[in-house]
């Protein structure tokens, strides 16, 4: 299995706080989405992912995000095997502790 990058709820937090621009995709359902999102994530569903291909750049780097970090797994193994450069957010939004909008 390819190796994919990871970042941590916590290194996440902390890159946003700084300021960085971050390109978040929420891979979760529509059901999970209305308990909350990270601030600027974009949420596509991950069935919908290979429908949305044009919306991903190969020179960007994008971190996935789901409920625990096991459907955005998968999703970043399929993108990195199309040469997308992806990241994993370990843990989900189970982890999450920082700010959410609805």
């Amino acid at each position: 299995m390819d190796h994919i990058e990871k970042i941590t709820t916590d290194e996440l937090q902390a890159k946003l706080e700084a300021g960085e621009q971050l390109d978040l995709i929420d891979v979760r359902e529509d059901d999970e989405v209305a308990e909350g999102m990270i601030p600027g994530a974009i949420h596509i569903r991950m069935g919908t992912i290979p429908d949305h291909l044009d919306h991903f750049d190969k020179d960007k780097e994008y971190i996935f995000i789901c409920r625990s970090g096991n459907r955005s797994g998968h999703v970043c193994h399929y993108l990195h095997e199309q040469g997308y450069k992806v990241r994993n957010m370990v843990g989900g939004m189970m982890n999450w502790n920082g700010e959410k909008v609805f």
